[in-house]
């Protein structure tokens, strides 16, 4: 009898422990989606040089990468509302928005070559 109510204790333990795991492991990644929602809406309405949003480019590029964020199969991140970013620019010269994958695939070095101490305003904000 004492086997099978320390078995009883043993699975419930466990069950505790994992529901409690999964519970802080949640929390933590909400924590961390919330930050980095800040960090990018600090650009809202802002003015940036095209360096900037190049390291911007790249900070997303990786961030999608990080939370294994699925892409099509042109390559362009499939938008979610949990934890993809995305970021479209356009061009005003010829009224052209290009994705952020366009330009990273197209090299970020001939990007900031040409775009470096050109000014970007992010003017729309997609978070939800």
């Amino acid at each position: 009898m004492k086997k099978v109510i320390l078995l009883i204790l043993a699975i419930s333990a466990s069950i505790i422990a994992t529901i409690s795991y999964l519970y802080m492991a949640n929390k933590a990644n909400y924590e961390m989606a919330q930050r980095q929602n800040v960090q990018y809406e600090s650009y809202y309405q802002q003015e940036i040089y095209g360096s900037d949003l190049a390291t911007l480019i790249n900070k997303a590029v990786d961030d999608n990468n990080k939370n294994e964020v699925a892409k099509t199969q042109k390559g362009k991140y499939i938008e979610n509302t949990t934890n993809s970013i995305r970021i479209d620019i356009k061009f005003t010269d010829d009224n052209t928005i290009h994705a952020m994958e366009e330009i990273y695939n197209g090299g970020i070095s001939t990007f900031i070559q040409y775009y470096n101490q050109i000014k970007f305003k992010c003017t729309r904000n997609r978070v939800s």
